[in-house]
């Protein structure tokens, strides 16, 4: 799914003009397509959280076209995945080791070749996206044949410097596997909208308990009604 310039501007609420000057002055990525500027929300993703900018929950949504692929709440998710707490490492590879380490993934599933992957794609950039969270793999969907999307939070031991946007050192970080490169963009929309609120980074900044950011996404959660615009 690529999106147009109006479809970004109308997304975050400004004109076709704002959009143009984000990508001539502020680094917006796009591509040309047949001479029209396209967007990808991962990488709007990305750009956006890095300025601090609020998520529309319907970044990612796509129009109906006849796929009936069941798409899980991102609690759901993140109960499919599990919150692991005091994960151990100095630095990005060995807190993802660790990370990966915890993966339900499937037997035949090579783990350092997963992590070989996600590593490459912190040599592009750093993934993570300030406030001492960060997102491995944003722009880089990982599909497996899972029976269902995962999403894995891992509350470090110790905060590690992640050459964040911000600088500042991370003490959370997520995992996504999923059946689909659809469910994985459908994630990442209600987790950027969830990980903007200041009640849910604080308890992520404390390091848990797990239920109760389990139980604060949740609440955070149920405003994003099925058009993908926030109650309220």
């Amino acid at each position: 799914m690529r999106l147009g310039i109006r479809d970004v501007a109308s997304q975050f609420g400004v004109t076709d003009k704002v959009v143009l000057r984000w990508v001539d002055e502020e680094g917006l990525p796009v591509s040309k397509v047949d001479g029209q500027y396209r967007f990808s929300p991962a990488a709007l993703f990305e750009w956006a959280t890095a300025r601090g900018m609020k998520i529309p929950p319907a970044l990612f949504r796509e129009p109906e076209n006849g796929d009936r692929e069941e798409l899980p709440n991102l609690v759901e998710a993140l109960r499919a995945g599990g919150v692991v707490e005091r994960v151990p490492g100095a630095d990005k590879r060995s807190v993802l080791a660790a990370m990966i380490g915890h993966l339900k993934l499937p037997r035949s599933v090579d783990r350092e070749g997963l992590l070989q992957i996600i590593m490459a794609r912190e040599q592009l950039g750093s993934t993570g996206i300030g406030e001492g969270i960060a997102i491995p793999h944003v722009r880089n969907p990982i599909v497996m044949r899972v029976p269902k999307p995962m999403l894995l939070l891992g509350l470090l031991e110790q905060p590690i410097d992640y050459a964040a946007v911000d600088g500042r050192p991370v003490h959370s970080v997520f995992l996504t596997i999923t059946p689909t490169t659809r469910s994985h963009l459908h994630i990442l929309s209600r987790l950027g909208y969830i990980l903007q609120d200041k009640g849910v980074r604080a308890l992520l900044a404390s390091r848990g308990p797990a239920e109760r950011i389990l139980a604060a996404m949740a609440e955070v959660e149920s405003r994003i009604p099925s058009s993908g615009k926030p109650n309220g």
